[in-house]
C-alpha cells in the first residue's frame, strides 16, 4: 500500500474559531480572503505529518519564509493595535488578502541559508520555528520584542515602529535572547546587526553565545551599522542558542539594542532508509 502523499492546507478563522475560508489540500496551496481582518482572526496552517519544512507567506506584502512546523497545525494571529506597528502599514489591511504555503523541496531544506529568519514569529509557543524569545523586552512593548531580531528588517538608524523595530533590553545587564530552531541544524556562522540610532543609542563591545550543546563563543563587537560576522571555528549541530553577557560600551546613552541576529547554516541531509 502506498503512503499517503504529504499535503498542506490553509484556513482563516475568526475569534470564536469559526472557519471564514479554507483552501484546498495539496503540496502547494493558496487562499484569497476577500474581507477585512478583525481582532481575533487567525491564519491556520495544517500538515499531514508533524515535523515538516514549509514555505509560508501569511501576508502578501511580506516575504515568504522557510519554517519548520513542529506539530500538525499552527496558528498565526493577525496583529492589531500596538502589535501592528511592527509591521508595514500596508500589511494585513484592506479587503483582499493572498495567503500562500507549500511543502519545501529537499534541496531547499539542505541549502545554506539564514536559519534564524522568520518574519512571522510571534510571542509564546507558536509551533513553528525559528522562534525568538527573551527574558526581558523594553517595557513589554512590541517594537522592542525579541521577534523583531529575526524578522529580516535591517533598518537600524532609528528606533520604534516599522521599519525600526528591534530587541530592546530595558537597561538590564542580565538580558538574554534565546533562538530556538525546533530541531537539530548545522551552524557555521553568526551575524549581529546592532541598532545604531546614535547618539540616542549605545552599543555592546562584547557578548557571549551559549549553544544548546553547552559550548560557548565570545563575540567582540563594534558600533558599526553593518552586520558583524562571526564564523564558527567548525560547523556544529545544535537545536538553539542564547545570546547573553552583553557588555555595554562606556558613554552617556544607556540604550544598546539588537536589530537582527542571523544564524547561517543548513538542515542536515535526511538519513537514507535501508532497503
Amino acid at each position: 500500500m502506498s503512503a499517503m502523499p504529504e499535503t498542506i492546507k490553509l484556513k482563516v478563522l475568526d475569534q470564536a474559531g469559526h472557519t471564514l475560508m479554507t483552501s484546498g489540500t495539496a503540496g502547494r496551496v493558496s487562499l484569497v480572503y476577500t474581507a477585512p481582518y478583525h481582532p481575533g482572526d487567525c491564519i491556520v496552517l495544517e500538515i499531514n505529518t508533524p515535523g515538516r519544512a514549509c514555505w509560508v507567506q501569511f501576508e502578501d506584502t511580506m516575504p515568504p519564509a522557510l519554517v519548520y512546523v513542529r506539530d500538525r497545525g499552527v496558528r498565526f494571529a493577525i496583529p492589531f493595535g500596538e502589535e501592528a506597528i511592527t509591521y508595514s502599514p500596508k500589511s494585513f489591511t484592506g479587503a483582499r488578502h493572498l495567503v500562500l504555503a507549500r511543502l519545501a523541496e529537499p534541496g531547499e531544506i539542505t541549502a545554506r541559508r539564514n536559519l534564524a529568519l522568520n518574519p512571522y514569529d510571534r510571542h509564546g509557543d507558536t509551533g513553528f520555528f525559528p522562534h525568538a524569545s527573551a527574558n526581558v523586552e523594553t517595557r513589554g512593548e512590541a517594537v522592542f520584542a525579541a521577534r523583531n531580531a529575526i524578522d529580516g528588517v535591517f533598518e537600524n538608524t532609528s528606533h520604534g515602529e516599522y521599519p525600526y523595530e528591534s530587541w530592546g533590553i530595558n537597561r538590564d545587564p542580565h538580558a538574554a535572547l534565546t533562538l530556538d530552531f525546533g530541531r537539530p541544524v548545522v551552524l557555521d556562522e553568526l551575524r549581529l546587526t546592532l541598532r545604531g540610532d546614535y547618539p540616542h543609542d549605545n552599543y555592546w563591545t562584547a557578548a557571549t553565545v551559549v549553544f544548546s550543546d553547552g559550548t560557548r563563543m565570545s563575540l567582540s563587537l563594534t558600533n558599526s551599522l553593518l552586520p558583524q560576522s562571526f564564523p564558527l571555528p567548525a560547523p556544529k549541530t545544535v537545536t538553539g542558542l542564547v545570546l547573553q553577557d552583553l557588555i555595554q560600551a562606556e558613554g552617556p546613552s544607556p540604550f544598546p539594542a539588537l536589530t537582527q541576529i542571523e544564524a547561517w547554516g543548513h538542515d542536515p541531509a535526511p538519513e537514507q532508509e535501508c532497503l
